[in-house]
């Protein structure tokens, strides 16, 4: 999976932090206080992010109506995923993602891979 473009990605944070479908014209006026852009130029990046999967989309009158296919979170998880893929030593590479990590970001980490772990059962070693 490629990374999103730059404007492909603020298009697709303000529809993930909108959490609803919304018209081309309601973004381009969203995008319009921090860049003018032409209507057209977003029309096109939302059509591109539909034929990529990024957007699902239902007719409205004349025009249509766009939503994330996918949430923030999947986004980042494709992104993580290919990045690791790119190492053939994953254990390395893992190791050298923890010992960067903020000590709150390991915490959470550590969350996550206690709530995926089933138990370990009594008398197996951890």
């Amino acid at each position: 999976m490629r990374q999103l473009g730059e404007l492909e990605a603020v298009i697709m944070d303000r529809l993930w932090d909108w959490g609803r479908p919304a018209l081309v014209r309601e973004v381009v006026e969203a995008l319009h206080e921090d860049r003018p852009l032409a209507y057209t130029t977003v029309m096109t990046v939302m059509d591109n992010l539909h034929r990529k999967g990024w957007l699902r989309r239902e007719r409205d009158g004349r025009a249509w109506r766009y939503e994330p296919a996918h949430s923030r979170s999947a986004y980042t998880v494709a992104l993580m995923s290919d990045a690791l893929g790119t190492d053939p030593d994953r254990r390395t590479a893992l190791a050298h993602f923890v010992l960067q990590m903020s000590p709150h970001d390991a915490e959470l980490l550590q969350q996550a891979l206690d709530q995926v772990r089933p138990p370990a059962e009594p008398g197996e070693a951890s």
